[in-house]
């Protein structure tokens, strides 16, 4: 008997990616870890990310990615799980100015784009599959909040409303709230996705390892552990 694999979702998965460089990655978790370990956390939260992306029936994954994975921690395994994406550079001198042209080199297959970061490992590939499925269907802007006022996902059908994140300040607690606010006045509705904690403090880093079960857990209570061992 023969089966039909279902078709894929005809959307974009895009993730903003930064290579898990000591000094320059997960710096907020430093103190109580070393620049090493906090880029070691880095790595493992992309890589649980990629996994999810991997296992995501969409049409196409693409990673932009900054940073030198030769300088980086876990770089040969980050650069062997990016083998199976699309990578491109990213483009600009502000964050929200490579989000926006992140955006724009993606929408170059004419499908919507669902963008996340790399700091919600315990998001699995049910939920970013369903996500896509939802911005196809209904064709407005999806915006998944973060813990901290900010947002993990955005989901746009097209990709000229991006160019306003420029003008949004990122890293606030109000991110997500001008960010919506930008989406509006593109003429978009603005659909919320659930709201996750993302990965900004070492007490983000526990609290996101206590749902998941990936690298990225195994990691972080290791060295919550040593954390404690040491006080």
């Amino acid at each position: 008997m023969n089966y039909c694999r279902p078709s894929p979702v005809a959307a974009t998965l895009l993730v903003l990616a930064k290579a898990p460089i000591p000094g320059l990655a997960k710096t907020r978790l430093t103190p109580p870890l070393s620049p090493r370990d906090a880029a070691r956390v880095a790595a493992a939260s992309l890589l649980d990310t990629l996994e999810s992306m991997s296992r995501s029936p969409v049409a196409h994954h693409i990673v932009a990615l900054t940073g030198e994975l030769s300088d980086a921690e876990c770089g040969d395994e980050v650069a062997s799980a990016l083998s199976d994406f699309e990578v491109i550079p990213q483009r600009g001198a502000s964050f929200g100015e490579r989000l926006a042209n992140a955006h724009a080199d993606a929408a170059r297959y004419g499908m919507p784009v669902l963008q996340i970061g790399m700091d919600t490992p315990q998001i699995g590939p049910e939920v970013l599959t369903w996500a896509a499925r939802e911005l196809v269907l209904r064709e407005d802007a999806l915006l998944g909040p973060a813990d901290d006022g900010g947002w993990w996902a955005l989901g746009l059908p097209m990709p000229q409303p991006a160019r306003t994140l420029v003008e949004v300040p990122m890293s606030t607690d109000r991110t997500g709230e001008l960010t919506r606010d930008a989406m509006l006045r593109c003429d978009l509705r603005v659909r919320s996705l659930p709201r996750y904690n993302d990965v900004d403090t070492f007490a983000d880093a526990v609290a996101v390892a206590a749902e998941s079960d990936g690298r990225f857990a195994r990691l972080v209570q290791q060295l919550h552990r040593s954390v404690l061992a040491s006080r």
